[in-house]
């Protein structure tokens, strides 16, 4: 990078500095008004250490953090430790803010359009594809693009801390876009110290394990701070951007950006997910979406204020005021406002219909309640259309425009909720069933064969196997009561709230047939000789085994008539989802990765030989052992046709709150998924045609033989290595990270100490803590090392295929994101934590082995001379947050040995106040990584 340009970014760097100085500021003066100056003085000591030692790496430095940081009694410990994990999130907004910030300024200079953005795409669209107006049209016709919320348990801030560094970042915010008056510019920094204080004071936490509705709370705060403005907005402006590029064409688009959710609706290895928890999500989704409807049509009726003295309305706009039951003489020539009134008093009594709390804001008068979302958007377009007719169509681009689109989005029902269960269940309530109606009973020792000929049998056949009559396993009781409750609902609210059913763990044709036969006994699908469903069976292939078999197991699924036949009830598309987390923890970073895009290529080899449109649903975790990193770059990095203008992705625990808990910054990671979908569906972004069949020839091969020898080394390190569980268990604060009450769902899929029975989630989460980040790099070393040694000429092809190929230039990007956060020192003294020396010297040498490998084939491939050398934005926000988490490693490594020599020695007296700083120090470290679990 030249020196022009290093000062370049020196000085577009600044207002990021200055805002992360004045929160340091603004923490360490509250620190020393609540802890006292010696406090204060301690943890400045240990900051300005810790960065010294972040920059020159002197042993004295380390030495000198270790004296003050090994012998700190407990109260101070603690004191410390908060400080320091409230720091990293004030930085972590100070960052966002500059990432807002810089947009801004890009956009307001005139800037060609950023990478990511809509019309960064838009133009490579239109410079690279002949007809281009024609295939956007297409696109955006049938244009699907899903990302679902999930619960899964890495988010470990609590809501009161959320709230507050919201309220940060809306002062940032207003800072930074005005010119502020003295009195505006006190008023702002006194807002900033009362809550950095309340911070202080509040609890870091959560003090019980969060019950599904406190998650489904949580999933629906992201509608109200993000979603409901953002989504409609992002809408309209594409809109507008289509219109200005092709100003001869008419652009009218249909919804194409839903934010989908599992959260209270995902089953699998979490019992507490019921019928009735189920009708609880439902109906606090509902409540928010009427809630929000009520507050845009009241705040309409001050915008449209129109009288009909001055200008002219429809009939239709006549008849709609005529019927509201809004009387007042004042408003008799006001006829926009009382149509709006009169749709408030319908959409309150749509409320009451739908069992929700009343309004907090009476309606003025009753009325009938809307049948469907289509009533109350025929309303609102009577509206616009008169604004139309009568020459102020500027009145409908504003509000009206934004919540016409909000009611397609979302309905009465707020999101599509999946239902998912694992095929285990499944297997076991279809057994009952045949059993209990004298079908089979023997059901589970059947074969394949037999299963998938008992099963077509009973779904093309018309009599029920369950009887209200018969008493069932509580399991089997559960289970229905799901599904019962998952047909009310869609009565209730429509299809669209519950489209699909995800079966966890699939492995084979009868698990998808299973389920179309529970969904048939609930009456969500029929039989007979044209069997269809009403909701989508999705299967989700999870494990090596089965990403390799999906291809042979959907082509066995399509070739099965009554299989076939329920594809084609649901208009002949098939969505599979894909499973990044447990095939990583299977068989590791770099055999997941590859045997996903193989198993996505013979997917569609198979969708195409039956006719059938294929959907993908990645199930993508925040940190690159589960399939994480930059999404823009994940989705061009797809096969060419994987994309085809539909996807649903994954967003999970912490990545949820980074990317949406702002408008600002939810909105450009929205615009982003629009963006990449739209290049991946429309550019030559991946090979096609000829030039595939070359790069299928030439690096495809290579790309076997890579993941089989870093097969071999994942799978002889984590499942072959004598002790290797014990290690990790020891080496890193798993089972403390399982009592950090951050999910409802339980961190096991059953009581064991192995490695196959721990979900993936805190099995990455935990690599992560301690700085060694293992299932995102771990065998990429040995197959680059193992493959030159036996192809001496493979280094310019490994170079080729990083220029030329964007799944492989991804993966590296991905590894040299991973290993630049990970700290092999610090894992070190994790590693200390081991109690068998012999243990923790054979293991820790074969992980720091492999880490050398790694980052020395990373850079002979890329032939760059240090981590992160081609993304500066990264090695930026490193440089600003890592050095002030080193104390908290440490701490946490000094916490985790106190509480379990306690714990050993049966002298726990302080476990709780220890147990409480490991969970801080667990908050504080995942703030600073960021993308951690």
């Amino acid at each position: 990078m030249s020196e022009t340009s290093v000062t370049s970014r020196l000085e577009k760097d600044l207002p990021l500095r200055d805002d992360i100085r004045l929160l340091g500021r603004v923490l360490g003066d509250t620190l020393r008004e609540q802890e006292g100056v010696a406090i204060f003085q301690l943890v400045e000591s240990v900051r300005q250490t810790a960065v010294r030692f972040a920059r020159e790496g002197s042993p004295d430095d380390r030495a000198a953090l270790h004296r003050l940081l090994d012998q700190l009694p407990p109260e101070d410990m603690h004191r410390v430790v908060r400080a320091f994990a409230y720091f990293l999130q004030l930085a972590n907004i100070a960052e966002d803010t500059h990432r807002s910030r810089r947009r801004r300024e890009h956009e307001i200079m005139a800037s060609p359009p950023r990478e990511g953005s809509f019309a960064f795409s838009l133009d490579a669209v239109i410079r690279d594809t002949s007809d281009a107006v024609t295939k956007i049209e297409a696109f955006f016709a049938t244009a699907l693009i899903s990302p679902v919320l999930t619960a899964h348990p890495t988010e470990v801030q609590r809501q009161s801390t959320q709230r507050a560094l919201q309220q940060i970042a809306g002062v940032l915010n207003r800072r930074d876009r005005q010119t502020l008056t003295p009195d505006e510019q006190r008023d702002a920094d006194e807002t900033l110290k009362r809550v950095v204080l309340t911070l202080w004071h509040t609890r870091m936490v959560r003090s019980e394990r969060l019950r599904v509705i406190d998650e489904v709370k949580n999933g629906i705060n992201y509608f109200r701070s993000t979603f409901f403005t953002e989504l409609p907005r992002l809408h309209g402006d594409t809109e507008d951007l289509l219109r200005a590029r092709f100003p001869e064409h008419t652009w009218s688009l249909p919804p194409f950006l839903r934010v989908g959710s599992w959260i209270g609706g995902d089953r699998d290895g979490n019992p507490f997910v019921t019928a009735e928890t189920l009708q609880e999500t439902v109906r606090l989704q509902a409540s928010a979406t009427i809630e929000f409807y009520l507050e845009e049509v009241h705040a309409l009726g001050y915008d449209l204020p129109l009288s009909d003295r001055l200008v002219p309305v429809t009939a239709e706009l006549s008849i709609l005021a005529a019927r509201s039951p809004d009387t007042s003489s004042q408003r008799l020539d006001e006829p926009y406002r009382r149509a709006l009134i009169g749709i408030y008093a319908r959409l309150a009594a749509t409320a009451q219909a739908l069992g929700l709390p009343a309004p907090i804001r009476q309606a003025i008068g009753t009325d009938a309640a809307y049948a469907t979302p289509m009533e109350l958007s025929g309303d609102l377009t009577v509206i616009r259309d008169a604004l139309r007719l009568h020459g102020a169509e500027r009145l409908t681009t504003g509000r009206l425009r934004r919540l016409l689109r909000a009611v397609e989005l979302f309905g009465f029902h707020l999101a599509p909720l999946d239902l998912r269960q694992n095929a285990d269940v499944h297997e076991r309530v279809v057994a009952e069933l045949l059993s209990s109606a004298g079908v089979c009973a023997d059901y589970a020792a059947r074969s394949e064969n037999e299963r998938i000929t008992m099963l077509t049998t009973e779904l093309t056949g018309t009599r029920p196997l369950y009887s209200p009559h018969l008493s069932y396993s509580s399991e089997v009781e559960g289970e229905l009561a799901i599904a019962f409750a998952a047909r009310a609902l869609r009565r209730r609210f429509g299809d669209a709230l519950l489209p699909h059913y995800i079966i966890s763990k699939c492995d084979g044709v009868s698990d998808l047939l299973e389920v179309a036969l529970v969904l048939k006994e609930a009456g969500l699908a029929s039989g007979g000789a044209s069997p269809a469903t009403a909701m989508q069976v999705i299967p989700l292939f999870e494990t090596i085994e089965d990403l390799r078999r999906a291809g042979r197991t959907m082509d066995a699924l399509f070739t099965l008539p009554v299989y076939r036949a329920l594809v084609a009830s649901q208009g002949d598309r098939q969505e599979v989802m894909l499973g990044y987390s447990d095939s990583n923890k299977d068989g590791g970073f770099l055999t997941s990765g590859w045997e996903l895009y193989q198993a996505e290529l013979a997917l569609m080899r198979v969708f195409t030989q039956h006719g059938v449109k294929l959907r993908l649903f990645h199930g993508r975790g925040g940190s690159v052992g589960r399939g994480g990193g930059p999404s823009y770059e994940a989705i061009l990095a797809q096969p060419a046709g994987a994309v085809s203008g539909q996807i649903r992705i994954t967003e999970q625990g912490e990545v949820i709150a980074s990317k949406y808990a702002t408008p600002d910054v939810g909105r450009r990671n929205l615009e982003l998924l629009v963006a990449a979908t739209l290049e991946a569906s429309l550019t030559d972004h991946e090979p096609r045609g000829e030039q595939a069949d070359r790069v299928e020839q030439a690096f495809h091969p290579v790309m076997d033989r890579l993941s089989a020898i870093a097969f071999r080394a994942y799978r002889a390190l984590v499942y072959e290595t004598p002790g290797f569980a014990q290690y990790f268990r020891e080496s890193t604060p798993l089972a403390e990270i399982a009592t950090l009450n951050i999910g409802s769902r339980p961190a096991a899929r059953r009581p064991s100490d192995r490695i196959e029975d721990l979900r993936a989630i805190p099995w990455v989460f935990s690599w992560a803590q301690c700085r060694l980040m293992l299932p995102g790099w771990y065998g990429f070393g040995s197959a680059i090392a193992d493959y030159l040694a036996e192809t001496p000429e493979g280094l310019p092809m490994l170079q080729r295929m990083a220029r030329h190929w964007p799944f492989f230039r991804t993966l590296l990007s991905n590894i040299d994101m991973v290993l630049a956060k990970s700290d092999l020192a610090v894992a070190s003294r994790y590693a200390e934590l081991v109690q068998d020396a012999e243990l923790r010297q054979r293991v820790f040498a074969l992980l720091s082995a492999e880490w050398h490998r790694t980052r020395d084939a990373l850079q002979q491939i890329t032939g760059q001379s240090e981590l992160l050398a081609e993304n500066p934005l990264l090695k930026r926000s490193i440089a600003n947050r890592f050095p002030y988490m080193d104390p908290l490693n440490h701490l946490q490594i000094e916490l985790l040995r106190r509480y379990r020599e306690a714990q050993a020695s049966g002298t726990g007296t302080d476990d709780e106040r220890r147990r409480r700083g490991i969970h801080i120090t667990i908050n504080g470290i995942a703030a600073g990584l960021r993308n951690s679990g």
